[in-house]
């Protein structure tokens, strides 16, 4: 029974990762393209280590395993939203801008500071 909980939790991290290459073909602006890679990797990573946690518990009955891969999943939260923003703030920096103007520019007001 354990096993079809596995297999879901790594179905809903395909599942994610589908649909953000989905995403990164279709969008045109790169900064929506970047939001979608971050998807991917947040949303995917998490679904298979979360699966790979029940595993390692239930399965293998080893908790060492299932800590080491729960702090794992908590670095890549913390990380992987972050290194996507500073992406999108590098090329807004080097003049990449969206293809439709913003109701709201903070980058662009971080820029004036900075000035």
């Amino acid at each position: 029974m354990m096993d079809y909980v596995i297999y879901a939790f790594i179905a809903v991290s395909l599942i994610f990762a589908l649909t953000g290459v989905v995403g990164m073909l279709r969008f045109k602006d790169s900064y929506s393209r970047m939001q979608a890679s971050t998807c991917i990797s947040t949303l995917g990573v998490l679904g298979v280590i979360i699966g790979a946690i029940i595993y390692s518990v239930a399965e293998l009955s080893d908790i060492s395993m299932a800590v080491k891969l729960g702090v794992l999943g908590l670095f890549y939260i913390v990380t992987s939203p972050i290194s996507g923003h500073a992406i999108a703030k590098a090329a807004y920096r080097r003049g990449v801008r969206p293809e439709k103007k913003m109701k709201c520019d903070k980058y662009g007001e971080d820029l004036e500071d900075d000035n």
